[in-house]
């Protein structure tokens, strides 16, 4: 993945994930908090009605007291004065602005009740003799006591077929109790002075569980809305037996959604009712709904100039990076004259021009090695010519060299000291015929004109062959020398002479760093990676004094030798004996050639523990690299 999407994607995502976590938290906090402020109106509605009725109670109970009390009025009712007791509490009721009021005798019957009618005028609408319906009448005559408490219902009055708040209390006179007074308030008169103080809608409960009066609907809907929303009778009793407000449920009315809350209606010790007060969910719904729609607006519009700004931040970053990339392929594809073309001054600059400068130093050093190349090869090829110039023109007086010293050998019959000279002559005439042979292989092999003589060769008999011509130096040495496994080896396709030369190298480089008493072995084995191409390979194992793993491929190069060269040996077949160094390059020249392949192996260089070295030849059974 390219380093401009690890960076823009991370970046994206983790601002996506910002963005809608914190538009989340947010709209849940608003819509929280607009929850909670719903939660708390309807609590305080609900303490602005309890403390509405309460007042309207203490009006209900100055107003009774002033009828009841009125002068002359307790004796009139005791006595059966209707007229009287009309002459007296009419009066006093228009004077408190009493909307209703019903007076009974002892015996429950009414003997007043005057209604204050649409106009304002107070009516009299009185039945004689009509018992009472209201239960609270009845409690406070069975108590029959002056003293004894006010008592409060929510009545439907039988004449004007309206629900009243009614307050009850007994009518004094000289011998105790005449009656009772009691003073009443429509519904319709209380519900809206409580939905402007409470700022709710507000509905009334009586025992049946049935809304009496609300404030919803107009007065055309107001009759439906009084059948439909009822109480469950669990719900009742929850809010009946329990002190304060009960959060209570949603509901549906007049296409609206509104909140509940419920509360037992008490004056003083009575519990005469249950009201709810209700608070429409659109301000929640609609402020959140407001709330979340411009959160996101301004969360889009943030997250949209972030990711713009990240990717221009990025566009800063990535860019001068592809650049670097852009350069480094090309230098690495070889166009050193390639530059990035960064400007800026910040670290990417600065490793811009670091990149710049170091690949003009490449640059210049590359070309100057260049040019020393050529010069190396120039010498390299000069020093090749050399080789054949010298190997040819030394060849021929040496050739000389040891003709006359085979003459005088013949000559020098009987003659030992001039046979021991001509011996000399003839050992170290061959040592330079071979160093010679050596250098003519090398040039040979570097100017490529070494030709293969392709026939069957027998691999047990190469290694037979280099034995016999070492078994000289194997006796004065007491080497071991030993083959394992080269029976049943397949023939190959190769140049017999050329293998033989390979073996000589390597074995005779063994039998060099071997010391004395040491073993050499020869194994084979045949590999068989390639069916179609089968390969044997030839490993030469010593006991000799290792080769440091620096040098196992430098030991190829054509005039490389380990240690010190002027400390070997003059003998070829010595202990670090002497040599030009052309070895194991003939070998790997011949190797090649053939489409094999020759490696060292060695843990390392020490003349006391004699790790030993490994060298492997694989070569191809058919002639061909597989």
């Amino acid at each position: 993945m390219s380093i401009r999407y690890k960076v823009i994607l991370p970046y994206l995502l983790l601002t996506l994930i910002v963005a809608v976590t914190g538009a989340y938290v947010i709209i849940r906090l608003v819509a929280g908090s607009l929850e909670e402020r719903l939660a708390n109106q309807l609590f305080e509605a609900g303490r602005v009605v309890s403390d509405v009725m309460a007042r309207q109670e203490i009006r209900h109970l100055e107003s009774a007291r002033i009828i009841a009390y009125t002068r002359g009025l307790g004796d009139a009712l005791r006595e059966g004065n209707v007229n009287q007791v009309s002459g007296l509490a009419g009066p006093a009721a228009a004077g408190a602005n009493v909307e209703n009021l019903l007076i009974y005798d002892l015996q429950g019957q009414e003997v007043l009740h005057l209604i204050k009618q649409p106009n304002g005028q107070i009516g009299d609408v009185t039945q004689p003799g009509r018992a009472s319906s209201l239960s609270i009448v009845n409690e406070l005559l069975a108590e029959n006591d002056v003293n004894s408490l006010p008592r409060r219902m929510f009545e439907k009055d039988s004449i004007d077929g309206r629900y009243y708040y009614f307050t009850a209390i007994p009518a004094p006179s000289s011998d105790g109790i005449s009656g009772i007074v009691v003073v009443g308030t429509s519904v319709n008169t209380l519900l809206p002075i409580l939905k402007n103080t409470s700022l709710a809608d507000v509905s009334i409960y009586n025992e049946e569980r049935q809304a009496i009066a609300t404030t919803l609907g107009t007065q055309e809907t107001q009759s439906l809305f009084l059948q439909t929303i009822t109480i469950p009778e669990d719900l009742y009793q929850q809010i009946i037996e329990k002190e304060g407000l009960v959060q209570g449920r949603n509901i549906e009315a007049d296409g609206r959604s509104f909140s509940v809350a419920y509360s037992p209606l008490n004056i003083g010790d009575d519990r005469i009712a249950v009201f709810s007060v209700l608070l429409p969910l659109d301000f929640v719904l609609q402020s959140g709904s407001l709330s979340r729609n411009t959160y996101i607006v301004i969360y889009t519009f943030a997250t949209l100039a972030v990711i713009l700004i990240g990717y221009f931040v990025t566009r800063l970053i990535i860019i001068p990076l592809s650049a670097l990339v852009r350069t480094s392929l090309a230098i690495a594809a070889g166009d050193l004259s390639r530059r990035t073309q960064i400007k800026s001054r910040d670290e990417i600059g600065v490793l811009a021009t670091t990149f710049d400068h170091m690949t003009e130093s490449l640059q210049q050093r590359t070309l100057e090695l260049e040019r020393m190349n050529k010069i190396l090869e120039q010498m390299d090829k000069t020093k090749t010519r050399f080789i054949q110039v010298s190997a040819h023109e030394l060849r021929t007086p040496l050739t000389l060299v040891q003709g006359y010293a085979q003459m005088a050998q013949i000559k020098a019959a009987g003659n030992k000291d001039l046979i021991k000279y001509t011996n000399g002559i003839l050992e170290g005439t061959t040592r330079m015929v071979e160093i010679i042979d050596s250098m003519l292989d090398v040039s040979r092999i570097d100017s490529n004109l070494l030709e293969l003589n392709i026939s069957e060769v027998d691999i047990p008999s190469v290694i037979e062959r280099v034995s016999q011509t070492f078994r000289t130096a194997f006796e004065e040495r007491n080497l071991t020398f030993k083959a394992e496994d080269l029976a049943g080896l397949p023939t190959i396709r190769a140049d017999k002479e050329l293998l033989y030369k390979v073996f000589y190298h390597v074995i005779g480089n063994a039998i060099k760093y071997t010391p004395d008493g040491g073993r050499i072995t020869v194994r084979a084995r045949v590999i068989h990676e390639a069916p179609q191409n089968p390969e044997i390979e030839i490993n030469v194992c010593d006991t000799g004094i290792g080769i440091d793993p620096q040098y196992h491929e430098l030991v190829f190069e054509k005039f490389f030798q380990t240690g010190e060269v002027l400390l070997h040996s003059s003998g070829k077949t010595k202990f670090k004996g002497g040599g030009p160094g052309l070895g194991l390059a003939i070998a790997r020249g011949i190797v090649n050639a053939h489409h094999g392949h020759i490696w060292i192996e060695s843990p390392g260089y020490n003349e006391e523990t004699r790790p030993g070295t490994t060298v492997h030849v694989r070569l191809p059974v058919n002639g061909t690299a597989p």
